[in-house]
């Protein structure tokens, strides 16, 4: 499978950073982000949180091959070198007892601190932590999961017809997300209150996942990036040599994903983790 030509050809990249695979769910599309990781190489690769989710292997265990593939590949990325920093989200929270401490070259934190190739201090971490419904509600947060859940199945049904008909890939979560109002107003607090997070703590932008929404743009003069999600829009955002940050898309079911994302100039000295 060949990854987006639109995106930049050297395929060498300074850092990636990759949220939301949920491995352990029919809905993760471990086989594109395998593709993804064998094709692009990098100095610092952070995990944004719900790499594994718990929730659903609680309920039930799912496990492919090809989320084994997944974890032993960024093992090898690790041990090559690559400064890979996991930072769990809500999905893999079971992990944030871990906080602080290395395992096989991977280093465990609850958010990372990373300065771009020009010098810009971005805050990373998943973002749960601004959502009110994960902090204060957590019943309608498994019953929101659960609803999406099913979405994901309705769609690959869907998609699967679309497919057959030689029609392109749809995403109906994607399609919800942005047409039901409370989702989008949801989806502009959460990026307007990252950055306001951002802004208050004293760094140039923040980086997170969470919302399955891949964005890189500027917010009230910070710099909000989201690397989306690897069920739906698979996607990671990335920091190029001269600093500057873009989404990639990779492929769906065989259809090319859309264009990356115009690039924002950021940049990059060095990168550290906070614990």
């Amino acid at each position: 499978m060949q990854p987006d030509t639109a995106s930049d050809a050297s395929r060498r990249l300074r850092s990636i950073w990759i949220s939301d695979v949920h491995l352990g769910t029919a809905g993760c599309r471990a086989e594109h982000l395998l593709d993804f990781l064998r094709e692009h190489e990098s100095e610092y690769l952070y995990l944004v949180g719900d790499i594994v989710d718990g929730w659903q292997l609680r309920k039930s265990w799912y496990w492919k091959q090809s989320h084994n593939d997944v974890v032993q590949k960024l093992l090898r990325k690790a041990r090559k070198g690559c400064q890979v920093v996991y930072i769990p989200g809500n999905h893999d929270e079971a992990a944030r007892q871990y906080c602080g401490l290395d395992f096989g070259g991977v280093a465990i934190r609850h958010e990372a601190e990373h300065f771009t190739a020009d010098g810009k201090r971005l805050l990373v971490l998943h973002g749960d932590e601004f959502d009110g419904v994960i902090q204060y509600a957590k019943w309608l947060a498994y019953l929101g999961d659960n609803l999406y859940t099913l979405i994901l199945q309705l769609n690959r049904g869907f998609n699967w017809v679309r497919h057959r008909l030689g029609l392109p890939y749809w995403s109906l979560s994607q399609y919800l997300k942005h047409k039901v109002k409370n989702a989008v107003n949801f989806i502009s607090q959460f990026e307007t209150i990252l950055a306001g997070e951002a802004r208050r703590r004293g760094f140039d932008g923040v980086v997170c996942g969470h919302i399955h929404k891949p964005e890189v743009r500027m917010i009230d003069g910070i710099l909000y990036g989201n690397s989306g999600d690897w069920v739906e829009s698979l996607s990671a955002l990335v920091e190029h040599a001269d600093g500057r940050l873009e989404v990639l898309h990779w492929t769906a079911l065989g259809q090319a994903a859309p264009a990356a994302e115009p690039a924002i100039p950021v940049s990059t000295e060095e990168s550290t983790c906070a614990s």
